[in-house]
């Protein structure tokens, strides 16, 4: 039974698949998920697809795909699902049966405009009981309501405390609609009922619902899950994250180029800390110490950049292998691999998302350098620009190929024309790769090849002596 502490631990996520998965959710998801694990129980995924107005198979889809991305997944003797709540819609329907035979619910035949002209005419918000003694029979358009019992409900909540509700705030609610369709509360009980869920760990949305859910346990014969609410997620202006407003679909992140392990611990130091005196810690550090009282009540501030900051650490850890493995989905079909595994280790140092990688080192796989005009005008601005291309060919065209004499040339031609080397890189860069930013400039260009390099700085010579445009 639910709420058994005996029982074996059994978590749950129920979301709907109504859209793309929210950080939010994969917050929540993990909670449940390193709880399960580091109690020996069950993380249980069940799909919330009754809304028929906007559940899509593709959204099922995703958040199965989302939380495998994380580590969640069949894979793991501790997961259990899909489970879908439309193929429990009998169950729902006889337990709402059930509560009206006990005495607990009642119909009621007032339309939703009738409730509110009821309750403007009284000054009371929200539904007044007004059927609570009709003794109406089931009909159609009639809505089954629970009927709320007079005292307080105290909500023990493993975060927040006991939290007490007084049932005279408690509307009668609706348990079935007027066309016979459980409403989400009590399909939400009955099957966490069935499934034997025993924790609820959920968003703090979810706590003014549950005084209401745990009435229905208790009505149907069962203890209460062990509740616990965790904080929303907020933006850099403390508002609740929003899809209209801010990045929240994990999906995005992921085909960004963010790293899943990045992800997770991220998302675990929202609302909690591990010990010690870094926050990126192994996933099996944070299984060990995740304890759900240790979650603070605040609420946590999703941030892009500290989460880019933490995708930077992983991603410069990755062996060169794996750096380069994982790049790949983003890599162009025309990008030679063994050329991008060469100077992957320069690359894996200078990007955040490996969806980046590719951009930096496309000069490699062009046949002429994408030109930024910005970077040229800055680079090819001072007299010294174009007699320093002219040297830099001359001495490159005889030059040994490799990283240190093309240093030291250049070196050496800087040094002619009163310029040190980090200058005097800057046109031949831009010539060369098109940027002034990217790899470090003599192990790309020894990459490169000698009749590329040379083919690009005479390019660039020629460009530069061109008659400027007329005004």
């Amino acid at each position: 039974m639910a709420g058994d502490p005996q029982a074996i631990p059994r978590y749950r996520i129920a979301p709907s698949p109504t859209g793309f998965f929210h950080v939010g959710g994969a917050r929540t998801a993990l909670f449940n998920w390193a709880l399960a694990r580091r109690e020996g129980g069950r993380f249980v995924l069940r799909i919330e697809d009754t809304d028929q107005a906007r559940d899509r198979p593709q959204w099922t889809t995703g958040i199965i795909e989302a939380l495998a991305w994380l580590g969640i997944s069949s894979d793991d003797p501790t997961f259990e699902g899909p489970y879908f709540q439309s193929a429990n819609a009998a169950a729902h329907v006889a337990a709402a049966e059930r509560l009206f035979a006990a005495g607990h619910a009642y119909y009621c035949d007032l339309t939703p405009e009738q409730v509110q002209e009821r309750s403007t005419s009284s000054g009371r918000p929200g539904y007044d009981g007004y059927s609570r003694e009709r003794d109406l029979a089931p009909g159609p358009g009639r809505v089954l309501r629970f009927r709320v019992p007079d005292g307080t409900t105290i909500v023990r909540d493993r975060i927040r405390g006991d939290v007490t509700f007084e049932h005279a705030a408690i509307e009668d609610f609706v348990l079935l609609r007027g066309n016979g369709r459980p409403m989400f509360l009590l399909a939400n009980v009955v099957d966490d009922i069935e499934m034997g869920i025993t924790h609820v760990v959920r968003g703090e949305e979810h706590l003014p619902n549950a005084p209401k859910q745990q009435l229905m346990w208790s009505a149907l014969g069962h203890g209460p899950p062990m509740w616990a609410h965790v904080p929303v997620l907020v933006n850099e202006q403390r508002k609740k994250l929003s899809k209209r407003r801010d990045k929240v679909a994990l999906e995005q992140y992921r085909d960004e180029g963010f790293l899943a392990a990045a992800m997770v611990n991220y998302l675990m130091t929202l609302g909690w800390a591990p010990a010690g005196d870094t926050e990126i810690v192994p996933w099996a550090q944070i299984e060990e110490e995740f304890r759900i009282e240790d979650v603070t009540h605040s609420p946590g501030y999703f941030d892009v950049k500290k989460l880019a900051a933490f995708n930077g650490e992983y991603v410069r850890a990755l062996p060169v292998d794996e750096f380069v493995d994982a790049c790949r989905p983003w890599l162009p079909a025309h990008y030679d691999l063994d050329t991008f595994t060469a100077i992957a280790p320069l690359v894996q140092t200078r990007v955040v998302t490996l969806a980046e990688a590719p951009g930096l080192v496309d000069f490699l796989f062009l046949d002429e350098p994408q030109i930024d005009e910005a970077a040229w005008s800055k680079a090819m601005g001072p007299e010294w620009a174009g007699p320093l291309l002219d040297a830099a060919i001359d001495a490159y065209g005889a030059a040994s190929w490799d990283t240190d004499t093309l240093k030291v040339e250049l070196e050496r031609i800087g040094a002619e024309h009163g310029q040190k080397l980090g200058k005097a890189q800057a046109p031949v860069r831009v010539a060369v790769t098109g940027r002034t930013v990217g790899p470090p400039l003599f192990e790309s260009l020894e990459l490169l090849g000698r009749e590329r390099t040379l083919g690009r700085l005479r390019a660039a010579r020629a460009k530069l002596a061109e008659p400027a445009p007329m005004p």
